[in-house]
């Protein structure tokens, strides 16, 4: 017998049919003879409508009570779970956030968890029960107040509760049928890859890639949580994230796995580029420059910095097109004191980014990039790189064509276009 933790996302639950799919999945896996606890998120699209409901009759809604709005959508669908459950022969037992023991800190909508208290779902899995648990939310113990994590905060929910359960393995669902050497919405013809380790899921993840949240991956690999991310709409073996030192469970004992050269490739429209022009180029000023920029809350991701001739560069880096508005504004009100003559803001740009632990012991990765991008008549605004990757900035109406061409550049092509079953992604 092994404890399974599944987390199922939106469009897994997004109707009553999907949850009757969904609860069938989960009383298999019982009839198997495993411990099953379910972290589930609200149906469909429901966190964005109430987003947009909160919007209606606030401006800017109060933190803590657009919480206590959002953390509903996971009640309503771990209630209505755990009743399809019941109808089939089974007990499950649903729990809030809080309930289920998950403490974070007292950030609202961005909240961390600090521990996992499972106690009352370790009484339910002893007395037999399937548990289904809310994903996204917690608890913060000093306020007393109901917290939510954030996007991706019901993988970060599940990964948490395999570690703190000790499960055999964390169950990642979604549309797709598990991780992709490209996302098949762009690219057809992208393969699914039998596993993948850690260090490369986050690099995807941070890069653009939408089927694993970064602090899912992130908390799998600290923890030592194996996931594995597969289709609610298949019984295929998906793809397993290893972290160092897990074995593949598909592997033969003893065997020894080669890191692919690459792993995947992801793009990111989500970015947009400020450019700090006119910059004294006299030590410290970058230094400025960023410290203003990290105040306002952005999260700085490329920077390039241009070859001074004149006594004068600029300095250009990317940022989620979110926080753009936030920096300049930031920028603007100390340009007098930083000394720069004006600033640039350009939000049509998209990150193309290769990923894949074999270039740190094979040549040639980058040639090969650049030669494809070449041939394609694509240029390259900005380069980033680190052992394990190398992202370019372009223009965002290039960005598809590009990772269509380097794709087919590093081999990565399947014989048949993937299967996407639901659209999302999620």
């Amino acid at each position: 017998m092994a404890l399974i933790v599944q987390k199922y996302g939106g469009s897994s639950v997004a109707d009553a049919e999907s949850i009757k799919r969904v609860a069938k999945r989960i009383v298999d896996t019982r009839r198997a003879g495993h411990d099953v606890v379910v972290a589930v998120s609200a149906m469909g699209d429901t966190t964005d409508e109430l987003l947009d409901l909160a919007n209606e009759v606030a401006p800017i809604p109060a933190p803590r009570e657009l919480d206590m709005l959002l953390s509903s959508g996971e009640r309503i669908s771990m209630a209505l779970l755990a009743m399809a459950i019941h109808s089939m022969g089974f007990e499950a037992r649903s729990f809030t956030g809080s309930q289920a023991g998950m403490i974070t800190d007292s950030q609202h909508g961005a909240a961390r968890i600090v521990d996992v208290t499972p106690v009352r779902l370790r009484e339910a899995l002893d007395e037999g029960a399937i548990v289904i648990v809310a994903g996204f939310q917690g608890f913060n113990r000093d306020t007393r107040d109901i917290t939510t994590l954030g996007r991706g905060g019901s993988d970060t929910t599940a990964v948490a509760l395999a570690a703190a359960l000790n499960a055999d393995v964390c169950e990642i669902y979604s549309d797709v049928d598990g991780i992709f050497t490209a996302d098949p919405r762009v690219i057809p013809k992208a393969q699914k890859l039998d596993h993948v380790s850690s260090e490369e899921m986050l690099e995807l993840a941070a890069n653009g890639a939408k089927v694993l949240y970064i602090r899912a991956v992130e908390y799998a690999r600290r923890h030592g949580v194996l996931i594995h991310a597969r289709s609610t709409f298949s019984s295929a073996e998906g793809t397993y994230v290893l972290g160092e030192g897990m074995k593949n469970p598909r592997e033969a004992e003893g065997a020894v796995m080669e890191e692919p050269i690459v792993a995947g490739v992801a793009t990111d429209f989500s970015q947009a580029k400020i450019t700090v022009a006119g910059v004294p180029d006299v030590p410290g000023k970058a230094a400025e420059i960023f410290k203003i920029v990290a105040k306002s809350g952005a999260n700085v991701d490329m920077i390039v910095q241009n070859v001074s001739a004149t006594g004068r560069t600029d300095i250009s880096f990317t940022v989620p097109k979110a926080d753009a508005a936030g920096a300049l504004k930031a920028l603007a009100g100390e340009q007098t004191e930083v000394g720069f003559q004006n600033l640039i803001h350009d939000d049509q740009i998209g990150k193309l980014s290769v990923v894949g632990a074999g270039m740190r012991t094979h040549s040639g990765v980058s040639a090969t990039l650049f030669e494809a991008l070449s041939a394609g008549g694509i240029n390259i605004e900005m380069i980033s790189t680190s052992e394990i990757r190398i992202s370019v900035v372009l223009r965002d109406t290039d960005l598809t064509e590009a990772a269509r061409i380097v794709h087919t550049a590093y081999g990565l092509d399947g014989d048949a276009e993937a299967t996407v079953h639901a659209g999302t992604g999620r």
